[in-house]
Formats: C-alpha cells, structure tokens, sequence
C-alpha cells in the first residue's frame, strides 16, 4: 500500500497540538463513521483506532464517560467488554450536527425568513437560547429578535419543546417584497453574521488541504493506505465540522462574491470521495461490536456530498 507523506504530516500536526480535545474528535468518528454503521463499538477497538492519533487510553476513557455523562452515548457491558452506543437524543443530535456537513450546499431560497422573539423570557434563559439559535445559525437582529432565512423548522421546534418555551418564543415568518439582493440587506447581513472571521477560517482550510488532494490526483486510490485514508478522512471531516458549526449557512444571494466556503465544501466533497472506501474497509477491519463486524453502512450513508460511489 502507498503510504503518503503529507498525511503523516498532517497527522503529525494533530498529534502534537494542545491541548488534544479528545472527546470532540470521538464525536466527529461517531458522527462520520460509526452512527451510519449501527452506532455501537466495542471501547477496546476504538481505543486502538485512536491511538494513532495522539490519544491514549486513558484519555480516551475520560472522553467516553463525559460524553456518556453529558447523554451521547450510553454503555452496554457484556463480561469484561464494555460497548458504548449512541442514545437515541444522541442520535437526533448527531443528525442534527452532521446533516449540514454533507447535505446541499445552497438549496433554493425564495427569500423568506424565521423570527425568533425572546423578550417574554427572563435574561438568563434568552442567553442560553441565544446560543443555542446561534449555533443553528441564526443572527441577532436586534435586541431579543433572532433571524435566519433558510433554517430548519425541526430543529427550531425541537429546541423549543426541550427547553420548554414553546409557548413564550414568538416564531413568525417573513417575506421579502424586494429583491433578494439589495445593499441594505447585505450590510444587515454583514451586521449580524461575521462572515470575515469565518471567510479566513475557511481559506486555512483551503490551503492546509488542497496540497493533499493534489497528491491523491496523482495517485491510484485504490493503491492508497486504508489507515491513512481513515486517519485523512476523520482530521478532514474534524477540520471542516468546527467550521460548520460557525456557518450560518446562508442562502447564496446573501454572501459576498466568490464566497470561500464554497471552495472549501467542494475540497471536502472531492478529497471525501476519493478516500471513504478506503477509510470504510480499515473500519471493517478493526472495529468490533458485540454482535461482531460493523454492519454495512446504511444507504443514506451513500448520499452524502451529493452522492459517494457504491460498492460493487
């Protein structure tokens, strides 16, 4: 098997950052390789396929027992083998978080918008609402109105009913009756949104791993290192959903010209594609459940980035 030089580094880097944020990377291998195949792993050989990675195992069971705590994952012992699965609101979140990874890029927008108004909560519950509205990237209007033109109604509704105000946020709907485009509303957008601190996040991105895909257009990918493939796909999908969390998804008439998170989606796409069989057949190999192998991945795993070559 080729083994390639700018993984390693790239791996190299990973390892020797600080502090390692162990239980964030489990998530990401969770939510990219694991969730689509049964969701369930035996600790003992996830603890070997992250060890390459910088993390030992003693971090590792750390990392796993907050997230237990914190209602990710939930533990079944069977003799000495302990097998840690997602639970079912780890799941709907693992969905929630990863769905825009590999989801469409700019579904249509016929320029409507969802408004959040929070002034009937007391201060302390409208700033933790705040964040979390934030996260599914909505913008503070102004002081208690929250917007987002093309958000998820599920997860608005969701949030609502798990910190039980449903009946305190007001959720309307707007309609733009101008063009979709005007400069006031892109100065509106450029008020609410920093999208210069995201659009230099992304260019990192960019140049960190376009060197590697032009490496692996020179190469057979059959020939490539199933280990590194794993290893290249999970810092790929790591790097890129802590860039996800920040973006707030806009449609593409409210972003600047030539937006670079465009570019870097595609680079993902396209070093994704050329990597996942590999990645999936060393997962196959090393990984154990308590009923065995890891099941084949679903078939909605094959529909990420717009479609991923099935196996013959």
């Amino acid at each position: 098997m080729n083994k390639l030089k700018c993984i390693d580094e790239l791996i190299e880097e990973f390892q020797n950052q600080r502090p390692i944020r162990g239980g964030s990377l489990i998530i990401t291998i969770y939510g990219d390789a694991i969730a689509p195949r049964g969701g369930s792993v035996w600790l003992g050989s996830l603890i070997r396929l992250l060890e390459p990675l910088g993390l030992n195992q003693r971090l590792v069971r750390t990392s796993i027992f907050r997230l237990t705590k914190e209602g990710w994952l939930t533990s079944n012992q069977i003799g000495r083998r302990s097998y840690y699965s997602l639970t079912d609101s780890g799941r709907r979140r693992f969905e929630s978080a990863f769905k825009r990874i590999y989801a469409e890029l700019y579904p249509e927008w016929h320029g409507k918008w969802d408004l959040l108004i929070t002034t009937q909560l007391d201060n302390e519950l409208r700033k933790v609402l705040k964040k979390e509205f934030e996260w599914q990237g909505f913008g503070n209007i102004a002081p208690g109105v929250m917007a987002h033109p093309m958000s998820d109604l599920v997860e608005i509704n969701n949030t609502l009913r798990e910190y039980c105000v449903t009946h305190e946020v007001i959720h309307m709907k707007s309609e733009l009756l101008d063009s979709h485009s005007s400069a006031s509303l892109k100065q509106l957008v450029h008020e609410c949104w920093n999208l210069e601190q995201l659009s230099k996040d992304y260019q990192a991105f960019l140049d960190r791993f376009r060197p590697i895909l032009r490496v692996l257009d020179s190469c057979n990918s059959t020939d490539l290192d199933p280990e590194q493939c794993f290893m290249l796909r999970t810092l790929l999908i790591q790097h890129y959903r802590r860039l996800q969390l920040r973006d707030p998804r806009l449609p593409e008439k409210l972003l600047p010209t030539d937006w670079v998170g465009t570019s870097a989606r595609v680079l993902c796409r396209n070093i994704y594609r050329k990597i996942f069989l590999q990645a999936e057949a060393f997962l196959s190999e090393t990984q154990e459940t308590a009923d065995g192998m890891l099941p084949e991945p679903a078939p909605h795993f094959y529909k990420r980035f717009g479609g991923l070559s099935t196996p013959v």
